[in-house]
C-alpha cells in the first residue's frame, strides 16, 4: 500500500510569495515546488535561456544559412514520437518560411528501427538526395549512420537532447544541451525545444546578412568562427521582428515538450506557457485545433494535461501502429479541412491503439501477479504476439501499478526483440542498461533513452538472460525502501478551496513533470456510489458536514465506508453547467 505524505511548504517563501501579490493558495503550491519568489514565476520570453549559451548552436545556423544561400537540399531526419514530430513541423515550418529546399524522413520503427541508421542514410539519399541531413529528437548515437552520410557526401547536422555515450558521431555540427562542454542552463529541453532555438538563431543569422531587408551588421564573414568568443548576440526574446514570426511555432513548442514528460523547468514551463496561450486565444496551427476537436477538448481553456492526456496521445498513435509521417502531415499542414481529415483518421488508430494495449496490460498483468509480493525488483515481459507499438505504454502501467521499474519486449522481426522501459525515481532507466551491456557484452544490440524511459533491441534468443541480468543489476541499484511507493500530496484541501474558481485557477498555471500538478489528501465518508461506464464509479463524498462530488476511473468498487483519497479539483461541465468535482487518482481504506 502506498505510503502518502505532504509536500514541504518553506514558511517563508509562501509569505514572500503571497505579499509579492500570489494567489495564497498559489503561494502554498509554488512555494513547495521550491519557488522563493514572484520573480521566478515570470512568463516573459526575455527570460528564456539564451541562445548562445547553447554550444555550436551560432555554428549551426551559419551553416544552415550557407545552405540556404547556396540552394542546397535538405532533409530533416524525424522521430516516430510527439517530441520527434513536433521538432519536425517547427523545422519545416521556419525553413520553408526562409525559403529553403527541404523536406522530411521519418523511419517506420517497424522497419528500420530507432535514429539515423545506415538504412535511413541510404533510403535519404535514394528519395531525395540531399546535400545535408538535419535529425530532431534523434542522433547523438548514430556513430553509423552518420559515418555512412559522410562516406556518400551529405553533411550531417544533429540537433537532440537526448543523453550522449562516450563517443559522439562525426557530424558537422551538434547542437545537445546535454552534450560536453554545452553550458545551456536548460538540460531538460525537449528534442522540439532544441529545434526551436536553432530557429530562432537562424533567423536571426538571416537577419544579419539582409535576408529580411535588414541587417545590423556590414561585414558577417568578419565574425569569429569561435562560438565560445564570438560577440554574435542572439536574443530569444525577439520572436515577432525581422522576418517570420517565430512566435507561431510555440504551440508546436508546448505540444512537443508536455508530451515527451521533460521536467518542465523554468525555461520549458515559459515555453509551455505562451504556446498555450496561443492556443488559447485560437492561434494555433490547424492540425493542433483539429486534434482538441477530434479529442472533444475545448482549446480555449486549453491546459498541459491537455496536452499530455489527450492530444498527444492521438499523434502517437500515427507512430506507434503505422507511420508518423501521417501526424508530421497534419502538423504541417495549413489547410484545415486537410487536418481535419488526418486528426480523425488519428483518432481512429488511437482508439485502435487503446485496444491493442488494453489486451497487452491484461496478459502482462496476468503474467505479473503470478509473482510473490516484493519477489523480483524489476519486471522484464516478453509476449510473441504483442505489438511494440505499444509496448511503452504497457511498460509504464506496470510500473505504475507494481512500483518496480518495468520493460515490454515485442517481436521486431529478423529474430530481434524490442523493449520499451519504464522506471522509478530511485533507479536512472539509461544507466541501468548501460551498466547491463558493459557487464554482459554483446547481450544488448542497441539501446537508449532517459532516467525514466528507454528502449532497447535483443535477440530474442537472450530474452531469458536479459531478464536476469537487468534484474541483477537492479537489485545492485536499489533498496528495498526504493520500491515502496510513495505519494507526494498538496496536503488538505480547505472546504472553501473546492470551487470552480480554484479549478480554474489551478488550471491556469502550467504543471507537468518536475513541477506536478497540485494533489490533495482528505479523508472522506462515502455517502454513494455506483457504476457508469462499466469500469468507473461516481462517487459522494462526505467531509465535515459537506457533500462533493467525484470520480474514480478505471475501478469498479465497491469501495469501502469510509476512505483516504488522493484527489485533485476539476470543473465538471454537463448540459451547460459547472460544478467543482473531485477527481480521485489513489485511495484506500481510512485509518483509524
Amino acid at each position: 500500500m502506498p505510503t502518502i505524505v505532504t509536500r514541504a511548504v518553506p514558511a517563508a517563501a509562501a509569505k514572500r510569495l503571497a505579499t509579492e501579490g500570489v494567489h495564497p493558495l498559489l503561494a502554498r503550491l509554488y512555494a513547495a515546488r521550491g519557488v522563493t519568489s514572484a520573480r521566478e514565476l515570470a512568463m516573459d520570453l526575455d527570460q528564456l535561456a539564451p541562445l548562445e549559451s547553447m554550444l555550436h548552436l551560432p555554428q549551426m545556423a551559419r551553416l544552415v544559412a550557407d545552405a540556404i544561400g547556396a540552394g542546397r537540399k535538405l532533409t530533416i531526419v524525424a522521430d516516430y514520437d510527439a517530441d520527434g514530430a513536433t521538432a519536425c513541423a517547427v523545422g519545416l515550418r521556419a525553413l520553408r518560411a526562409f525559403g529553403a529546399a527541404v523536406d522530411y524522413l521519418v523511419p517506420n520503427r517497424f522497419e528500420y528501427g530507432y535514429g539515423l541508421t545506415p538504412e535511413i542514410v541510404r533510403l535519404a539519399r535514394e528519395r531525395a538526395r540531399p546535400d545535408i541531413l538535419i535529425t530532431v529528437d534523434n542522433g547523438i548515437a548514430s556513430i553509423e549512420g552518420v559515418a555512412e552520410a559522410n562516406r556518400v557526401g551529405m553533411a550531417v547536422l544533429i540537433t537532440d537532447h537526448h543523453l550522449p555515450a562516450e563517443r559522439l558521431p562525426d557530424a558537422a555540427c551538434i547542437i545537445n544541451p546535454n552534450q560536453p562542454g554545452c553550458t545551456f542552463p536548460s538540460k531538460h529541453l525537449a528534442g522540439v525545444g532544441v529545434m526551436f532555438y536553432l530557429m530562432l538563431a537562424l533567423r536571426a543569422e538571416l537577419r544579419e546578412r539582409g535576408a529580411f531587408g535588414q541587417s545590423r551588421k556590414s561585414k558577417v564573414e568578419s565574425r569569429k568562427e569561435d562560438d565560445s568568443t564570438s560577440a554574435f548576440r542572439l536574443s530569444p526574446s525577439d520572436l515577432r521582428s525581422g522576418g517570420p514570426n517565430l512566435a507561431d511555432l510555440l504551440p508546436l513548442v508546448a505540444l512537443g515538450t508536455v508530451a515527451d514528460v521533460v521536467v518542465l523547468d523554468r525555461n520549458n514551463r515559459i515555453l509551455v506557457h505562451h504556446g498555450l496561450q496561443r492556443m488559447r486565444s485560437g492561434r494555433m496551427q490547424p492540425g493542433i485545433s483539429a486534434l482538441f476537436q477530434v479529442a472533444g477538448r475545448d482549446a480555449r481553456s486549453a491546459t498541459a494535461r491537455d496536452l499530455g492526456f489527450f492530444v498527444a496521445p492521438r499523434l502517437n498513435a500515427a507512430g506507434r501502429l503505422i507511420d508518423m509521417s501521417l501526424g508530421i502531415e497534419c502538423l504541417a499542414t495549413d489547410d484545415a479541412a486537410r487536418a481535419a481529415q488526418i486528426a480523425s483518421e488519428l483518432d481512429r488508430l488511437n482508439r485502435e491503439r487503446r485496444a491493442i494495449e488494453s489486451e497487452m496490460q491484461d496478459t502482462a498483468l496476468s503474467a505479473v501477479e503470478s509473482l510473490e509480493a516484493g519477489d523480483s525488483y524489476s519486471l522484464s515481459l516478453y509476449e510473441p504476439a504483442w505489438h511494440q507499438g505499444v509496448s511503452g505504454n504497457v511498460a509504464g502501467r506496470l510500473k505504475d501499478r507494481f512500483h518496480r521499474p518495468a520493460i515490454a519486449f515485442a517481436p521486431a522481426g529478423g529474430g530481434e526483440i524490442r523493449g520499451s522501459g519504464r522506471s522509478i525515481p530511485a533507479l536512472h532507466l539509461r544507466d541501468a542498461l548501460d551498466r547491463v551491456a558493459v557487464c554482459h557484452p554483446g547481450l544488448i544490440r542497441k539501446f537508449g533513452g532517459h532516467a525514466a524511459a528507454a528502449g532497447l533491441t535483443l535477440h530474442e534468443s537472450d530474452f531469458a538472460r536479459f531478464r536476469d541480468a537487468f534484474e541483477q543489476t537492479v537489485r545492485g541499484l536499489l533498496t528495498p525502501a526504493d520500491l515502496e511507493q510513495v505519494i507526494e500530496t498538496d496536503g488538505s484541501l480547505a472546504h472553501h478551496e473546492v470551487t470552480v474558481e480554484t479549478a480554474r485557477l489551478l488550471e491556469a498555471e502550467v504543471w507537468g513533470q518536475g513541477f506536478p500538478r497540485p494533489s490533495f489528501h482528505d479523508q472522506f465518508e462515502v455517502v454513494s456510489q455506483r457504476l457508469v461506464g462499466g469500469r468507473h464509479l461516481k462517487l459522494r463524498l462526505g467531509r465535515a458536514g459537506r457533500v462533493y462530488e467525484a470520480m474514480l476511473f478505471g475501478e469498479a468498487g465497491p469501495l469501502p465506508s469510509r476512505i483516504d483519497a488522493v484527489h485533485h479539483l476539476e470543473v465538471n461541465e454537463w448540459e451547460g453547467t459547472r460544478a467543482a468535482q473531485l477527481m480521485l487518482s489513489s485511495w484506500q481504506p481510512a485509518s483509524a
